[in-house]
């Protein structure tokens, strides 16, 4: 299965943020991440926006004269995640499409992007039968015999996030039984035959 191919820039001051929010992004599997630093001016962010044709912004609302909000990107196509230091009110962060703490783990990042993606695409809801990504990797997985904990673990997600992706599974495609997905994954070409525990 290809990676999805994703632009990020990352509007943050700080070097060791920056390059570590970029190491966490590329070790995301499902993702091949290009990104694209930025200091703090307002004006480099919205002319490189424009020019590199970024999927997501991370951006230190914090940093000194930018309040970023809706207006500022010259396409709404382009997702903006809050990179904070700390909880700050909510009411703060109002044209942000979601906030991640620089504490925060690989699995909160993969979830962020994956709720991004499927808003982006149309998919967040269960209306389209269409699988996303991230579930045509936990098909995968589960065809290869992997448990939840396993799947997790190499996804980075928890078990919780697993346990609804496979109920989210069955009810688009109403199979509910790995020998089905089995049959479903070989057929939709997610995985070759040689791949299949025994």
């Amino acid at each position: 299965m290809n990676p999805i191919i994703l632009k990020v820039a990352i509007a943050e001051p700080n070097i060791m943020l920056r390059l570590g929010l970029e190491a966490m992004l590329k070790k995301l599997s499902g993702y091949k991440v290009q990104t694209l630093d930025i200091t703090d001016s307002i004006d480099q962010v919205i002319d490189q926006l424009s020019l590199q044709g970024v999927d997501i912004l991370f951006v230190n609302p914090l940093i000194s004269g930018l309040s970023l909000s809706p207006s500022y990107t010259p396409d709404r196509h382009i997702r903006v995640v809050a990179l904070l230091d700390f909880h700050i009110d909510s009411s703060f962060l109002k044209g942000y499409d979601d906030s991640i703490l620089i504490s925060d783990s690989m699995e909160r990042l993969s979830e962020i992007l994956d709720k991004l993606l499927s808003v982006e695409s149309g998919e967040a809801g269960l209306e389209s039968q269409a699988l996303t990504t991230r579930e045509k990797e936990i098909v995968v997985c589960v065809v290869k015999g992997m448990t939840n904990k396993q799947i997790a673990d190499s996804l980075f997600l928890s078990i919780h996030t697993v346990i609804t992706h496979r109920r989210n599974i069955a009810k688009k495609l109403e199979i509910h039984s790995t020998s089905g997905l089995t049959i479903y994954a070989i057929v939709n070409k997610l995985v070759e035959l040689n791949e299949i525990s025994q």
